[in-house]
């Protein structure tokens, strides 16, 4: 039990470190609440990077027009967004990552007349970016399930020794098995380095363009919450909620499949995937639809990408 609780710990500390990250800045009232758009569910952010279309949400930026980072009247319509604004920094972070995504996703919107399609699309895209890194590391992966017999082995044979000599041999002997199988622990770490501020500078290009919120995936609002969709009567949501639930259920599933690792560690491993798919169906209620169908189109993409990768390599 206590390592199951170490392991919820753990995921509390990462949904904060996410959280935190991407330095998210929302619009409150004179009580310190965020302002929520009622007609949508949305949380506004003061950082947008262009105007909101929709009267209403224009308003709401007005009447609360002291909050924001630059003034509303100084932001380009969204289909003139630029890469790079000169007369408006907006930090490091924003113009090496976030502002140049937004910029892609409304071109890409524009292109195909419709910013729904264009999420799931740029999404896409960058998992097809990261199908070098994706093949090195299911090669690990492949690598590791061959060497965990002598890695077995070698738990066994030092099983109660924990004086420093013991400890020193034990770590030569680990690498000599990595050396062996080919196995290099720093892929892995590499791949979530490179994924993580990739997924975050994503979400932050999303929420920072009204025009996104603004419009319409097939009966489904894109700034509109699964949850509010339900209660104005659209159970096409349900649907939407259905497709997070089971695109991130076989996404883990495949992942803990493909995992190597004792008994225990796998035990703890489908606990934690458990724990997180209880977590992200409860989240899926509140995601704006836009954040959710690339959530749903990038999941299904890796999941077939990772089926197609192993079974050309088994």
């Amino acid at each position: 039990m206590k390592k199951k609780t170490k392991v919820i710990i753990l995921i509390l500390l990462f949904t904060l470190f996410v959280s935190g990250c991407g330095n998210s800045k929302y619009l409150t009232d004179k009580d310190n609440k965020r302002i929520i758009n009622e007609a949508t569910g949305q949380s506004l952010r003061t950082d947008i990077l262009c105007k909101p279309e929709n009267k209403d949400t224009l308003k709401i930026y007005e009447e609360a027009k002291e909050d924001l980072d630059i003034e509303i009247e100084k932001l380009p319509d969204c289909k003139n967004i630029k890469i790079y604004d000169s007369d408006h920094y907006t930090g490091l972070w924003a113009n090496l990552f976030v502002i140049p995504l937004a910029w892609v996703i409304i071109k890409v919107g524009l292109l195909v007349k419709n910013y729904g399609i264009a999420i799931m699309l740029v999404g896409i895209l960058i998992r097809v970016v990261l199908t070098p890194l994706t093949i090195k590391t299911a090669k690990q992966n492949q690598n590791m399930v061959k060497a965990q017999p002598e890695l077995d082995r070698l738990e066994k044979k030092y099983e109660g020794k924990d004086d420093s000599d013991a400890m020193m041999q034990k770590s030569q002997e680990m690498l000599a098995i990595y050396k062996k199988h080919k196995i290099n622990p720093v892929t892995s770490c590499l791949t979530a380095f490179i994924q993580l501020p990739l997924f975050l500078a994503f979400l932050q290009a999303v929420n920072r363009i009204p025009a996104i919120f603004e419009e319409k995936l097939f009966t489904l609002e894109l700034g509109k919450t699964p949850l509010v969709g339900l209660k104005d009567g659209n159970y096409f949501y349900i649907i939407l909620i259905l497709l997070i639930i089971a695109t991130t259920y076989f996404s883990f599933k495949y992942s803990m499949n493909s995992s190597s690792g004792s008994t225990e560690q796998k035990n703890q491993m489908k606990f934690m995937t458990n724990f997180m798919l209880v977590f992200i169906s409860i989240a899926s209620f509140s995601l704006p639809t836009a954040i959710a169908f690339y959530w749903v189109s990038t999941n299904a993409f890796v999941f077939v990408q990772n089926y197609i990768i192993r079974k050309r390599s088994s």
